[in-house]
């Protein structure tokens, strides 16, 4: 397949080299540009795109092989796969997106207790749409040709097992080769987290464990009683901790100082030592229980960043966990230099929006920094980490900026600028493969306009 021009992207990281520049962060080099498909299915909705949303693992990586998602200009979804290096191969699903939400997006799983692939996708407060592979397919690839007939119908329930309405599936496994479900019951300013687990070939619901209740005070002292939990993540560090960062939002729009805000307010933290049926605050108490009692507002030692309902904050952006099991999130918004009230979302986000980096301490406290390279953009940053623990954040468009360890996470630099790659906002990012191989792959689309459809493409870094 042809491959994009790589000139840009070395020139940039070599000048912020150079010497007698101040620059102690690691660089990336960009090894590759393959394209999926020339005519992936492009609309705009909630400012982002369908295929390419920071909320979905449409890009995995499982014993050498690569696995891709996306719907096509006809709406069909489409499982693609390759050899790391290789080829790619396409599959097409017995199954076309229902309706033009960006919400709706593909999620891909994979269980190494018997190597199957799972697929949920187009759901937005409805019923999932859910397949899953022929035993063996991810642990024994050569063994099978790639075509649709590895999998089976496409279903309304996760392998018979009922969720009701849902929205935001993702899949994560859990140390011990267990696959789970994370997904949202209920809707925006009123929903629960809740998790499902897949262990002997078959799926069963472990319940929810966010609260939808309780009382929030805005600053303008008005009353909000319904809320859901927004994630940015469910990350299982090395040691088998699970951690989660979120944002709350609310569903009284009359906490906020003006109607064109968003009513997502404060970063929390709170960690699991028994693959999520636990839930403990910073500090260690128990706060809450899966299919027990829920993690709410009202929580104690949730809060990691204070932060009130009238910046802007951004949902489901991004966290990871270094080497150490030290959890770290990115998240952005209007810092109060700007303006103490947003009253137009799209518009303050993208001219005044700042990412920030939130790190936790040995003692239990939170450093955050500003990092000084602007989103420009309404949308999400992701966070990864390679082998030595520097710091990188995709930002909309497939720019990175890096930090590294040795500077305390203070250094961060842009090192990857490629105008060129037309990557419209959000990109899937690849952390399963950064962990196998060291090279970190992003899943990007590039922009077009109305409903025309666009080429989608993979492209892949070394980091460092």
């Amino acid at each position: 397949m042809r491959k994009a021009p790589l000139a840009a992207a070395v020139v940039l990281a070599a000048s912020l080299a150079q010497p007698g520049v101040a620059h102690a962060a690691p660089g990336v080099t960009l090894l590759s540009d393959t394209l999926l498909d020339q005519s992936a299915l492009y609309f705009v909705s909630y400012d982002g795109l369908v295929n390419n949303n920071a909320f979905q693992d449409a890009l995995i990586t499982y014993n050498g092989h690569q696995y891709a998602a996306w719907y096509t200009s006809s709406r069909s979804a489409v499982v693609a796969r390759r050899a790391l290096g290789g080829a790619w191969e396409k599959a097409v699903l017995p199954h076309q997106l229902s309706t033009n939400d960006s919400h709706n997006v593909i999620s891909l799983g994979i269980s190494p207790q018997d190597g199957t692939l799972h697929v949920a996708m187009d759901t937005h407060n409805t019923r999932v749409h859910y397949t899953k592979s022929v035993a063996g397919l991810a642990s024994q690839p050569g063994s099978f040709a790639w075509s649709s007939s590895v999998f089976g119908s496409v279903q309304r329930t996760l392998g018979g097992v009922e969720l009701g309405s849902m929205t935001y599936p993702q899949f994560v496994v859990t140390p011990e080769g267990a696959l789970q479900f994370s997904y949202r019951t209920g809707g925006s300013g009123n929903g629960v987290n809740e998790l499902a687990e897949y262990a002997g070939g078959a799926w069963r619901r472990l319940g929810a464990w966010s609260s939808a209740t309780g009382d929030y005070t805005g600053p303008n002292g008005v009353v909000s009683t319904t809320r859901n939990m927004y994630l940015h993540g469910l990350t299982y560090d090395r040691r088998g901790r699970l951690h989660a960062a979120f944002t709350w939002r609310e569903g009284n729009a009359g906490v906020l100082c003006a109607s064109g805000g968003l009513t997502n307010h404060d970063t929390g933290y709170v960690h699991s030592d028994d693959r999520g049926r636990t839930w403990r605050n910073a500090a260690g108490a128990v706060v809450g229980t899966t299919g027990g009692t829920r993690v709410s507002v009202s929580s104690p030692g949730l809060v990691a960043d204070p932060l009130d309902p009238n910046h802007g904050l951004m949902n489901q952006e991004g966290q990871g966990a270094d080497s150490t099991g030290t959890p770290h999130v990115v998240i952005s918004y209007v810092p109060g230099r700007f303006t103490q009230c947003v009253s137009n979302y799209a518009q303050q986000r993208t001219q005044y929006g700042r990412a920030f980096h939130v790190v936790r301490n040995s003692n239990g406290t939170w450093t955050k920094r500003e990092v000084p390279v602007p989103p420009g953009s309404t949308q999400r940053t992701k966070l990864v980490f390679d082998r030595a623990d520097n710091a990188y954040l995709v930002m909309p468009r497939g720019r990175i900026v890096s930090a590294s360890k040795a500077s305390g996470w203070t250094d961060w630099t842009l090192v990857f600028d490629r105008p060129a790659m037309n990557a419209f906002g959000e990109v899937n990012v690849d952390t399963s493969r950064l962990a196998v191989d060291g090279v970190l792959s992003l899943q990007y689309q590039q922009r077009s306009s109305g409903t025309t459809p666009s080429p989608i493409r993979v492209a892949d870094f070394r980091l460092g």
